[in-house]
């Protein structure tokens, strides 16, 4: 059994988390990651931790992570879609926790999107 301080401290470490994920801002970037049974099952949860992490580690605070059903390209999971405000869509297919730190410092953070994760006709 952890003490109360330990329970305290996940406690919080979850409400920041939440929070983070709730925020609604006109400037909002959204990360979406699909965590269907197909991206689950190919590592979409290492993923979808991995950008959570990131972003409250770079205090991204207008960054929403959050996840959605089945994108309908299973065997390109796991997906990662970005939206920024009056850009087109990114989708980024087959990624790990490696490109998801990537897509953080250089899509979100740079505004360079990371050209060699996207779809192209190959994977199709």
């Amino acid at each position: 059994m952890k003490s109360i301080a330990d329970i305290k401290a996940i406690r919080d470490k979850m409400q920041s988390q939440i929070i983070m994920r709730d925020n609604n801002t006109s400037d909002e970037i959204r990360v979406v990651v699909g965590m269907a049974t197909c991206g689950i099952s190919a590592g979409a949860r290492p993923v979808f931790n991995t950008l959570i992490d990131e972003v409250a580690k770079r205090n991204l605070s207008n960054v929403k992570v959050s996840r959605t059903g089945c994108l309908g390209m299973c065997k390109l999971e796991p997906i990662v879609e970005v939206f920024v405000p009056n850009q087109e869509k990114v989708t980024y297919c087959k990624v790990d926790a490696e490109k998801a730190r990537n897509i953080i410092a250089n899509h979100i953070v740079n505004g360079n999107v990371c050209t060699e994760y996207l779809i192209s006709g190959k994977e199709l």
